[in-house]
């Protein structure tokens, strides 16, 4: 204890100090959503005049940066982010043309870290962590992922300690030995919090739908936004038991199903009694729930995410979000038209794992129409998904959801795949999608009815 606290002093800067190991044409690591650096960001910005070409990697951005400030204030782009999935702020970043979608399975970062082909180099690693424990330890809090794999790459890594970051135990890889650190800043500050957001009625519709899929015991994986909110909730009124965790992100509505009674795990295959994910954004109160909780566990993404994983839970219900599906079955997440909007993240390996599970199900959710700022009403049912890219190929879906029903794609050729999927449709766009699909071909004159 005496000599990790020697070293730790050893290593102890402030923000200013630390950054000077930064220099022009360096890849940083921002690493990811709460772990993201502030008071590193905001003394890397300070340098902005001196320095260029500075490509940094994140995945999620989950708060304004300074070094984007940066960049406005000295009229060129010295930091270019290089983000693995977008949020709205890297949205924002890129009409800049200061940020760029970086295209992957979310369950292959932590390989391609391990390959020199793929990642090149990681210069210098900059993350916010919880404060030392007494065998040397820095945990990565919410956040897991891919970070150690990452701060194996790294030639540098400098530690901003945050009182604030939650303690989270971990399967393997979940903290930084103070062996592995070159810099120490120490900072405390509000951890990034996203609220909770609230489903509407045709949320909370598709959710029943969804609900009554679910059996006991099922090992759960929701994704984030209102639908799998409304399914959080119901499910935490419901009668049903002993459900289990096993889901890339952990959200609100999973500590809700908890604090209900409803999440014990005790049926699960792997992992037995723990709710394990590979990072975690939400609430103050949800941190708070985590620290420390030995049902909480954290763990590589390529372990969570691993479809060969997934598979070996019976009953595996994975359930999320899209923006637009083809009468085909294809499925987009990720973008509108050419426009970043997210990244492909796990939803694939989900959906594949989740249907070669015993009794698995993977449902794919979506408003079957939206209104645009202009008022006009569109649909989410699409011909065929030109521009967007392609989240799930229609090899790989499994049920579609809207608020007009579900269709199990499996063994359904493309005609009976676009007949169900128009009787999911918004009724106002039904005739044009019929015309279409005789069009594409994949369409016999004795559907429609």
């Amino acid at each position: 204890m005496d000599n990790f606290q020697t070293i730790y002093q050893s290593k102890l800067t402030n923000a200013e100090e630390a950054v000077k190991i930064v220099k022009s044409g360096d890849w940083l690591e921002y690493t990811l959503g709460p772990n993201m650096p502030e008071i590193l960001d905001e003394a890397l910005a300070a340098r902005a005049e001196e320095l260029e070409d500075i490509n940094v990697r994140v995945l999620l951005g989950a708060k304004p940066l300074k070094i984007i400030d940066a960049n406005d204030r000295v009229g060129r782009n010295v930091f270019t982010i290089n983000s693995w999935h977008f949020s709205g702020y890297e949205r924002q970043w890129a009409k800049k043309g200061y940020a760029f979608y970086l295209p992957f399975r979310y369950s292959e970062c932590p390989e391609m870290y391990r390959r020199e082909e793929d990642i090149e180099r990681v210069d210098v690693m900059l993350v916010q962590t919880a404060p030392m424990d007494k065998y040397g330890y820095f945990n990565f809090g919410p956040s897991n992922s891919h970070l150690m794999e990452a701060a194996r790459r790294a030639k540098h890594i400098i530690v901003e300690v945050n009182e604030n970051m939650p303690y989270i135990n971990g399967l393997y890889d979940e903290a930084l030995h103070i062996s592995q650190v070159d810099k120490i800043v120490e900072h405390n500050s509000d951890l990034v919090a996203i609220g909770n957001a609230k489903p509407n009625a045709t949320d909370e519709k598709i959710a029943e739908l969804i609900l009554k899929e679910i059996p006991n015991g099922a090992t759960l994986q929701l994704g984030i936004g209102g639908m799998p909110n409304a399914v959080g909730a119901m499910i935490a009124k419901s009668d049903l038991k002993d459900l289990g965790i096993h889901s890339e992100m952990y959200v609100d509505s999973m500590m809700d199903m908890t604090k209900a009674g409803v999440i014990t795990g005790q049926r699960k295959n792997l992992d037995r009694g723990k709710q394990v994910f590979a990072f975690a954004m939400g609430s103050n109160e949800m941190y708070e729930f985590m620290d420390h909780n030995p049902q909480i566990v954290s763990a590589p993404v390529d372990y969570v995410n691993s479809p060969n994983v997934i598979e070996q839970f019976d009953n595996f219900i994975s359930i999320n979000n899209a923006i637009e599906v083809d009468l085909f079955g294809q499925v987009s997440s990720e973008s509108v038209g050419f426009r970043q909007i997210s990244g492909t993240g796990g939803q694939l390996d989900f959906v594949i794992g989740a249907y070669h599970s015993k009794g698995g199900k993977s449902f794919v959710a979506l408003t079957s129409s939206f209104l645009d700022k202009k008022g006009v009403n569109h649909s989410r049912i699409v011909p065929f998904i030109n521009q967007s890219r392609v989240t799930d190929p229609y090899t790989t879906t499994h049920y579609i959801v809207t608020e007009y029903g579900m269709l199990n794609l499996k063994g359904k050729s493309l005609w009976q795949r676009s007949e169900g999927l128009i009787n999911l449709a918004h009724p106002d766009f039904r005739d044009e999608l019929i015309a279409a699909a005789e069009v594409q071909g994949i369409w016999r004159q004795s559907n429609k009815r």
